[in-house]
């Protein structure tokens, strides 16, 4: 299974330029569960209106940010590869963590317009979050990461130098 070369470059944008190709094209659907799982708990709790869930959702997001991998990895990690007999998921890079860390802050804003009352604006935030976690899942198009890159720089691996798996 190849990975094309736009889905190839998405991923790079991440933070996964120094993967090996097979990896990534093994993983790639993997990669976009934890954003999926992120923005379908996050569309409860705006649905709900409830900063509680909005608030636990930001931790799990901080961690994302803080570790080399987002908690909800592990359910592949620890799970679903041992079943498929696939790799592990490759380590989030700088640019994936530093989206994690922009949707936990984003998470609590919002959590917190709800518990303001100002139940609008954490209806049309919230929508923008939603909008932005399926835009990742779907097309691992990053839009922090993307950020990331044109301040930081995107992160780069020559074809020539990446790992392969034998």
């Amino acid at each position: 299974m190849a990975l094309s070369k736009t889905h190839r470059h998405r991923l790079d944008v991440q933070g996964f330029a120094c993967v090996d190709d097979r990896t990534l094209a093994q993983t790639h659907q993997w990669l976009r569960m934890s954003p999926a799982l992120c923005g379908t708990i996050a569309a409860a709790g705006i649905a709900l209106a409830s900063p509680s869930i909005l608030w636990a959702l930001a931790v799990f997001a901080a961690l994302g940010a803080i570790l080399p991998f987002h908690p909800f990895d592990l359910i592949y990690n620890l799970g679903v590869r041992r079943l498929t007999g696939a790799p592990k998921l490759p380590a989030n890079g700088a640019p994936r963590r530093f989206a994690c860390g922009i949707g936990s802050v984003w998470l609590i804003g919002t959590g917190a317009l709800f518990f303001a009352g100002l139940d609008i604006a954490g209806y049309v935030v919230g929508a923008a979050l939603i909008a932005t976690a399926a835009l990742v899942a779907t097309t691992h198009f990053c839009i922090p990461s993307t950020v990331y890159g044109v301040v930081f720089g995107t992160p780069r691996a020559d074809v020539s130098e990446r790992p392969v798996r034998d």
